[in-house]
């Protein structure tokens, strides 16, 4: 069976710009002045990302903040173009990155159900038999008619899970997607997750959590400054994790927090 996500020596560069002259005096003085002049700097935030994620896996990405995990979650799930390489992902997929992503902050809630649920190739009958089931789950109540951009995060999150779940994608990206939010929902969320995972769901998770990576993932991949350092087992991947960065760029919470 094909991987769900296939990624071969994929790299994301970005364009860093310093001295940026928008008024006309700043460009005067920049010709007169070699160090007010701008500059261009192409910074790869991920190089040479070569691993795939198997159907029914639960796959993590652990590594240090600033690694290239959130930006390798984005183009993975299509918000950001690889700069080189493939990437390929297979079936249906619901990406739970920043919180709000993919909302319209104007619209309402319920408005955005339709929005993304439409993105998802539902149709409008097909959300509509779906719309309750969102609404109770989510738990907005009367905010479900609220616009987006007056939520708080923990409601942008409980929208967005709510809304991956009744599309039934093969393929969940999740950024610390559970990070936030009253305890009664995120528990909510992690046994509906478990039930997923037992019915053969695919999930991709960048994570801190280091426990629940032992405990629940498959397979895991350390990232440090952009690229893979480490891929296989989970128990390994975090030892690698140990052993090899400062106790400082891990943290006790990543350690020792509870999933």
């Amino acid at each position: 069976m094909a991987p769900v996500v296939e990624c071969r020596k994929m790299g994301k560069a970005f364009v860093l710009r310093t001295n940026r002259n928008f008024m006309l005096k700043d460009r005067v003085l920049a010709a007169l002045r070699p160090h007010l002049r701008e500059t261009r700097e192409k910074f790869w935030a991920v190089k040479g990302i070569t691993f795939t994620v198997e159907p029914g896996e639960t796959f993590a990405l652990i590594g240090p903040n600033g690694a290239g995990k959130t930006t390798l979650l984005r183009v993975i799930s299509g918000i950001f173009p690889p700069t080189k390489g493939t990437v390929a992902v297979r079936g249906r997929m619901a990406a739970l990155l920043a919180y709000g992503v993919g909302f319209h902050p104007e619209l309402t809630g319920r408005e955005n159900i339709y929005l993304n649920a439409a993105l998802f190739g539902l149709t409008t009958k097909e959300i509509r038999a779906v719309e309750d089931a969102i609404i109770d789950y989510s738990e907005l109540g009367q905010f479900i008619d609220v616009a987006t951009k007056n939520y708080s995060a923990g409601m942008s999150l409980r929208l967005g899970f709510s809304i991956a779940l009744e599309v039934q994608p093969d393929l969940f990206l999740m950024d610390e997607g559970l990070g936030v939010g009253d305890e009664h929902f995120k528990n909510k969320c992690l046994r509906r997750l478990a039930e997923l995972r037992a019915a053969g769901r695919t999930f991709l998770v960048a994570t801190h959590n280091l426990r629940f990576v032992e405990d629940v993932c498959d397979r895991a991949a350390l990232l440090v400054r952009g690229r893979i350092i480490a891929l296989g087992a989970p128990k390994d991947v975090v030892q690698c994790y140990r052993d090899h960065l400062d106790p400082m760029d891990v943290g006790a919470e990543a350690l020792t927090s509870d999933f």
